[in-house]
């Protein structure tokens, strides 16, 4: 989300003022700087555990998938998933730690609008390849003979989220800059402030945002997933079942058990979109409309824990597809197991070492020792 987001430093300035006048357009008796608060610390400390957990997580996910010669246009999807975790992992996450300790943007203009194009790259990815999955998943049941296409149309459908996310996110790049203020102290945001000449302007351009990023998406899924539960529903209702029909590895509604398997690990990443970023949009949107309201009725450790519970997605994507692909859980498990043989190594040379010159003390004794009398050499 961008400035108006209400979870970051950049929003507990400037949301009284408008117009480009900064020093001359807020009251000066009313004005607060943020500071770091007891609940900002705690932010800082679960988003660097998040960072860490989503890292090691995705890393092996990636690794793991990558594992395979021959990639599945699913496992493609779950690799372009975990990219897209990536970025919220080593972009939003890191930064959003350390802008909460610095309070104010010390990095410049120029980073200021890299970053916040970054990261609403990095969330507009995370959404768009999860509506390119649902997609794929729809295809697949209501259209299973068109499987040999998939994997062309989902490089095509990839192309077009990852496209559009960065598509998307340049206006950023343009909104957000660096503004300083003198009193009470001398201090600098990364703001939308003076951007927007009147308050419909940023709401219209936030509500955009929030469309293209969370409503439209989840419209979209439910759309697709509500067609394939109807189309479950019918083929489960269908008794007779024709004997020259693959039987192969079914399951009782006559649809592959892979298929199966595979369309519930995309049930399952959805819903925990879904349920992970929902409370912190609606809260947004509540800032959007009534702003004067949030500060007096909602508690800024509130905000937090609602970002927080959002970031936690990028967490959770790579342990969905260990519990539902049995082939990336042996990938994964094998990744665990050489990097476990890889730690052996790295701390066995001392005892390796000791080991040897203990053999060779042994082998030399027998080679050079006549009736009872020792070797010289082991004597000097």
């Amino acid at each position: 989300m961008n400035s108006s987001s209400c979870c970051g430093p950049q929003l507990i300035l400037f949301q009284q003022s408008s117009g480009s006048e900064v020093n001359s357009s807020y009251n000066r008796t009313a004005l607060q700087l943020p500071s770091f608060t007891t609940a900002a610390k705690v932010r800082v400390i679960i988003t660097f555990i998040l960072c860490g957990l989503s890292a090691f997580c995705n890393l092996a996910a990636l690794w793991a998938a990558n594992g395979h010669k021959r990639k599945s246009h699913v496992r493609v999807l779950i690799i372009n998933l975990t990219a897209a975790d990536l970025l919220v992992t080593f972009i939003v996450m890191p930064v959003d730690a350390v802008w909460n300790i610095t309070v104010q943007w010390l990095a410049g203009d120029l980073a200021c609008r890299l970053f916040m194009f970054l990261k609403l790259q990095a969330m507009y990815s995370c959404a768009f390849v999860t509506v390119v999955i649902s997609l794929d998943r729809q295809s697949a049941i209501l259209n299973p003979l068109a499987i040999n296409m998939a994997r062309e149309r989902n490089r095509t459908m990839l192309l077009v989220a990852w496209t559009m996310s960065i598509f998307f996110s340049i206006p950023q790049i343009f909104i957000f800059h660096n503004v300083t203020i003198t009193y009470p102290a001398n201090f600098t945001q990364c703001t939308t402030k003076g951007s927007f000449v009147y308050h419909w302007q940023e709401t219209a351009y936030n509500m955009f945002t929030f469309s293209c990023l969370f409503l439209l998406p989840l419209v979209i899924m439910i759309i697709c997933y509500t067609r394939i539960f109807i189309q479950i529903s019918k083929q489960m209702k269908k008794k007779d079942v024709s004997s020259d029909e693959p039987h192969l590895r079914c399951s009782k509604n006559n649809i592959p058990k892979a298929r199966m398997r595979t369309l519930k690990m995309s049930i399952v990443i959805v819903i925990c979109f879904i349920v992970c970023w929902t409370p912190y949009y609606l809260l947004g949107l509540w800032y959007w409309f009534f702003p004067d309201d949030l500060e007096g009725k909602v508690s800024h450790s509130l905000t937090h824990i609602l970002f927080i519970f959002g970031l936690f997605n990028a967490c959770l994507d790579p342990v969905i597809y260990g519990l539902f692909t049995i082939r990336f859980h042996r990938g994964l498990r094998n990744c665990c197991r050489k990097a476990t043989v890889m730690t052996a190594i790295f701390y066995r040379p001392p005892d390796f070492l000791l080991h040897s010159l203990r053999s060779l003390h042994a082998t030399y004794l027998k080679t050079n020792q006549h009736g009872n009398q020792p070797t010289q050499l082991l004597n000097d």
